[in-house]
C-alpha cells in the first residue's frame, strides 16, 4: 500500500493510498488530480474519506462518487455529498482490509474527525512502515487549523487526542502551511534547537519542489507551539505577548496563542 499526495489547488494536498489495483482518496476538494492519478496508475477507486464539510474537501465528492461508484465516508455531524456513511468517535471504517479509527476532533469545524490507522503495514513512498492518521485542518505540521466553528477548549482536546497517538504516526495534514506554520513558531520559541532543524530540512524539501508531508507526530511534539502550549517556553512567551497572568487557565493560554497566530504576518 503507497501513500502519496495529490496537489490541489494552491496548497492543498488530496491523500490517495493504493495498492497497484485500488484507491482511497482523502478530501477530495478537487475530482481532476484524482481522475488523473486513476487513469495514469490504471487504478479503481474503493472510497472517498472526508474529514470535514469544507469545499476544499468535498467539492470533487459528487462528481468521483458518480464517476466511480466509490462509497463515502465523512464525519456524522456536518452536511457531506449524500450518499455517505456518517462515521463519529469509535467508529470504525473498514475498506481494502485497512480499519481506519474514527476520532472526533471538532475546533476548525464542529464535526471535524480524523482517520487513524494504526496497524504498521502501510507501505510509504518513502518505504517505511508507519501508522498515519488523516487529520484534515485540525492539525498542520506547526501549526492548527483556524476556530471557524469550535471553541479554544475543543481544539485543545482535538489536538490532545492527536497527540496521543504513537509518535511513528505519519501526519497527513491537507495543506502545505508548513514553512509559514514555522516562522511563527520561531516566534512564539525561538531557542527551539528542533524547530531550527526542522525548518531546514523542509526548506530544503521546498526548494527541490517537494511536499514537506507527511509529517511525524514525534516530530511535531517537540517542534509545534499548539501541543506545546502547556510547555513554559511557550507559555511564558504567550503570557508576554498577550499580557496574560502566569494563573491564566491553559484554554486562555492556547486561545491568545491562536490569536497571535491569527494576527501573524
Amino acid at each position: 500500500m503507497t501513500l502519496v499526495p495529490l496537489p490541489a489547488f494552491a496548497d492543498n494536498y488530496i491523500w490517495m493510498l493504493q495498492d497497484g489495483r485500488n484507491a482511497i482518496v482523502v478530501d477530495p476538494g478537487d475530482a481532476a488530480p484524482v481522475f488523473e492519478a486513476l487513469q495514469r496508475d490504471n487504478l479503481q477507486l474503493a472510497a472517498i474519506l472526508v474529514t470535514h464539510h469544507h469545499a476544499d474537501h468535498t467539492g470533487g465528492v459528487a462528481a468521483l462518487h458518480e464517476a466511480t461508484g466509490a462509497p463515502v465516508f465523512g464525519p456524522a455531524r456536518e452536511r457531506i455529498p449524500e450518499p455517505f456513511t456518517p462515521l463519529a468517535h469509535g467508529d470504525r471504517a473498514d475498506v481494502l482490509g485497512l480499519r481506519f479509527e474514527i476520532i472526533d476532533v471538532p475546533g476548525h469545524t464542529a464535526g471535524h474527525i480524523a482517520y487513524f490507522l494504526p496497524a504498521n503495514a502501510i507501505n510509504t513512498s518513502a518505504g517505511d512502515l508507519a501508522p498515519l492518521v488523516f487529520c484534515g485542518d485540525t492539525l498542520f505540521s506547526g501549526g492548527c487549523g483556524r476556530l471557524f466553528e469550535g471553541t479554544p477548549a475543543q481544539m485543545l482536546a482535538s489536538l490532545d487526542a492527536l497527540s496521543a497517538l504513537p509518535g511513528s504516526t505519519r501526519v497527513c495534514c491537507t495543506h502545505e502551511y508548513t514553512l509559514a506554520n514555522l516562522r511563527f513558531a520561531h516566534a512564539v520559541e525561538p531557542g527551539n534547537a528542533d524547530l531550527a532543524q526542522y525548518t531546514a530540512q523542509c526548506e530544503a524539501l521546498r526548494a527541490r519542489g517537494e511536499p514537506t508531508l507527511p509529517s511525524q507526530l514525534a516530530t511535531e511534539r517537540r517542534i509545534n507551539p499548539f501541543l506545546r502550549s502547556r510547555e513554559s517556553t511557550v507559555r511564558l512567551a504567550v503570557q508576554a505577548h498577550a499580557g496574560l497572568s502566569a494563573h491564566a487557565p491553559e484554554t486562555e493560554v492556547f486561545a491568545a496563542l491562536r490569536q497571535w497566530k491569527n494576527d501573524f504576518r
